[in-house]
């Protein structure tokens, strides 16, 4: 067994009998068994050689062509340094059309048979922003109501990595909250623990035609998923750590979505924080979260 592994994990493997047999290898040719093995076995990424980073990137990329037929090239982009990222909304702009939603899936290779959608759109009466009250299934515009993305809040406190027995899930320098999805065991503490209902379940393996996947991924993002594990939004970790806009802002028709670098004195991002009224959601829970709302009208 790999010395590497965690001490705790390797009590847990030989507990559940997980051996890697000469008979069941060559029995494989394929390399399946080995490479599900191999992924178990595999230590936290955060603790990884960058020969380990390697080769974990390439059984990612040889199960994506025998899962779903379809040639990937992952990544593990590295923060860049000096920025941390963030992001604003303009309420008065978000019409509740969605786009946003459509983007970031397919962007994201979530689940295309049992839509698994990072990003929720709210309609809430004017006079509040209680969350409780929105309608996340409305069907047709009102400009009566107020329109509401929720989705990952990247908190500077995140509770959903405080949650994580595991520590499958962390806070990456340049402002992310990220998923190591090779060890993380679908407990759903995170998700319990998130205010925001910002974590999703992989209840089934994904469905992902060939033709509809996107092959530029990132180890730590939109690479493809098992079953049995949480994913969430990670501000398009593929995109934005290349120096590209977020699905989900390129996708927004109205313009209302601002991302960038909150270190950036002169950005669109730290002038809209200095001369509009910004809040951000359930702000008293002390979760500091790196995703502001406001309205310019």
């Amino acid at each position: 067994m790999n010395p590497s592994v965690d001490p705790q994990r390797r009590k847990l493997l030989g507990a559940l009998g997980i051996v890697a047999s000469a008979p069941l290898l060559a029995a494989d040719p394929e390399g399946v068994v080995n490479d599900s093995l191999q992924t178990l076995l595999q230590n936290h990424y955060q603790r990884m050689s960058r020969e380990e980073i390697m080769l974990a990137i390439a059984r990612i990329e040889r199960r994506a062509l025998r899962d779903h037929g379809a040639a990937i090239h992952c990544r593990d982009t590295p923060p860049i340094p000096g920025v941390a990222f963030a992001m604003a909304i303009d309420l008065s702009k978000c019409k509740g059309l969605r786009h946003c939603v459509a983007a970031c899936s397919e962007e994201n290779n979530n689940n295309r048979e049992q839509t698994t959608e990072n990003i929720r759109v709210l309609a809430l009466p004017r006079q509040t922003l209680d969350l409780e009250q929105g309608d996340h299934y409305f069907t047709t515009y009102d400009p009566n109501l107020r329109h509401l993305p929720v989705q990952c809040q990247q908190c500077d406190n995140p509770p959903c990595v405080q949650a994580c027995p595991v520590q499958a899930t962390w806070k990456e320098p340049d402002g992310m909250v990220v998923i190591d999805y090779d060890w993380c065991i679908g407990c759903r503490y995170c998700a319990t623990a998130c205010p925001y209902w910002a974590r999703r379940f992989n209840w089934r393996k994904p469905c992902l035609p060939r033709e509809r996947i996107n092959p530029d991924t990132h180890y730590l993002g939109n690479r493809p998923r098992p079953a049995g594990v949480m994913e969430k939004c990670t501000f398009c970790i593929q995109r934005t750590r290349l120096g590209q806009l977020p699905a989900c802002q390129e996708a927004c028709p109205t313009g209302a979505r601002i991302f960038g670098n909150l270190l950036d004195p002169d950005g669109e991002l730290r002038h809209i924080l200095a001369s509009k009224s910004v809040f951000r959601l359930k702000e008293a829970l002390g979760t500091e979260p790196r995703l502001w709302y406001f309205s310019s009208v």
